[in-house]
């Protein structure tokens, strides 16, 4: 097949996908069959999104066939269709986008979208917000958590950059009344950096955000790398080594919670266990991992893909988010039944993992029986240490340099709570017992609170009162 993928890759139903597109997914269309379907080689699995804008893309229905990756990359590499940066998207064919694509490939845009996303990855930043606003395109950075300015530029600039992003994330340029999200992989530094898009509609024009996932050059974490203290460390690869049972990971957006449920899945991906995943959506691909992407609008949501995992045979899995009773359900159903299971939850503290499965409708005897340990997190920004200055406390503070590009902090690490309920906490859990009486059983059983975490890291000059003061305010302060 390679020969046919170098003629398709260099043919006009390619040229009718960006570059970046069929790069990310390893995919070439081939031709148009006799039944008026549009055949289209695959090498990796393909998720009902992207067969949505395939579809959507070529205006028929897409059949696919499978094809070696090694094939695909040097068919698209022949055809001079690799994706980077700064490379030029192919010329679509579409009636009625021309205006909108030439604004795209107009050098100014061009410029403006490559520029954000390199300064990014330069300062080491999650995200780029594009904000079509009255007085222009403001773009921003969030660095270690904060927001902060990085140009503003004419408002005649915007509808380009927004189209320019769209056509890196593979989405529908002509769209602009309804949100849109899809993925882009770029080229810097020597290697593939994946950005996750979502558009958005507003009153002045369409904005975006690019969620960055550069983490160890597009790699998950190890346990090692999330510098959590050596004690909790080891009793979390304690609770990993049990065959069953829940695993949760609390906090709010922002807080870390999936690069931790990765480490503890690459801590435990060996080749003589089963390890499958449900995510919205999937953020780094883990060799040796069945990752299945959520399509609500397909009706796969988070409890119909685990309920088809679980047929699956696996050993341990990850539900990238309990939202619902219905999940949380089957969840529960999966621990019981011999299953080691990860997820999250947006909870203030460990405790709350407890009452807020409780709230959900999951019956308190079965919270005790399954939940194995939940983790509590937050992310702390670190002092610069060029510039911190010494307090009359004896704690350290920021002072702003041009380092730290005034902001007086670099950096973040992971504050944690790691609770591993003994029998004393389930006995409470099964009682109903109030959250308050939940924290203080924790407690006395050595569970260190994230307040009295943060009070640690100020005590070792790695930031600030105030700082764990933003960032665990609403947490159990005991």
């Amino acid at each position: 097949m390679s020969d046919l993928l170098r003629d398709a890759a260099s043919g006009p139903l390619a040229a009718e996908l960006p570059a970046p597109f069929m790069e990310q997914h390893a995919l070439v269309p081939l031709q148009v069959g006799a039944d008026g379907v549009v055949v289209v080689a695959a090498a990796r699995p393909v998720d009902p999104t992207v067969l949505d804008t395939l579809r959507r893309r070529f205006g028929r229905e897409v059949r696919l066939v499978e094809a070696a990756l090694n094939d695909v990359q040097a068919a698209l590499l022949a055809a001079g269709r690799e994706a980077t940066v700064s490379a030029p998207v192919a010329t679509d064919a579409m009636v009625g986008l021309g205006d909108l694509r030439a604004q795209a490939d107009d050098a100014p845009v061009v410029q403006l979208v490559n520029a954000a996303i390199a300064e990014a990855l330069r300062r080491g930043a999650s995200d780029v917000h594009l904000e079509s606003a009255a007085d222009g395109l403001r773009v921003r950075l969030r660095e270690d958590g904060v927001l902060h300015d990085l140009a503003t530029y004419p408002g005649a600039l915007a509808a380009g950059a927004l189209s320019r992003v769209k056509l890196l994330a593979g989405l529908d340029i002509a769209e602009r009344r309804l949100p849109q999200d899809g993925r882009a992989r770029v080229r810097h530094g020597g290697r593939d950096v994946d950005v996750r898009v979502a558009t958005l509609p507003g009153l002045h024009g369409e904005s975006a955000v690019l969620r960055v996932l550069d983490h160890g050059g597009g790699q998950a974490r190890t346990l090692d790398a999330l510098g959590m203290p050596p004690e909790l460390a080891t009793r979390l690869r304690e609770v990993l080594r049990r065959t069953n049972g829940l695993v949760l990971a609390t906090g709010p957006t922002g807080s870390g919670k999936t690069t931790t449920l990765y480490a503890a899945l690459s801590h435990l991906n060996t080749p003589g266990v089963k390890l499958v995943s449900v995510e919205d959506p999937v953020e780094y691909e883990l060799a040796g991992v069945t990752q299945v992407p959520v399509h609500r609008k397909a009706g796969l949501g988070f409890a119909q893909a685990l309920r088809s995992i679980l047929r699956h045979d696996p050993d341990i899995v990850m539900v990238g988010e309990m939202r619902d009773r219905e999940t949380a359900d089957v969840a529960v159903q999966a621990a019981l039944t011999g299953h080691l299971v990860f997820s999250t939850l947006h909870t203030n503290d460990a405790a709350s993992g407890v009452t807020r499965l409780v709230d959900m409708g999951v019956e308190p005897y079965l919270v005790a029986a399954t939940v194995q340990a939940i983790l509590a997190q937050r992310l702390v920004r670190l002092l610069c240490p060029t510039c911190a200055r010494p307090a009359a406390d004896g704690s350290r503070v920021p002072e702003g340099c041009d380092a730290c590009r005034g902001s007086g902090y670099r950096g973040r690490a992971g504050l944690y709570e790691l609770l591993v309920p003994d029998e004393a906490f389930r006995r409470a859990v099964v009682a109903r017992e109030s959250l308050a009486t939940l924290r203080q059983v924790a407690h006395a059983s050595g569970t260190r609170s994230l307040a009295v975490a943060g009070e640690a890291m100020v005590r070792a000059g790695l930031t600030s009162r105030a700082e764990v003061l933003r960032v665990t305010e609403g947490s159990d302060a005991t």
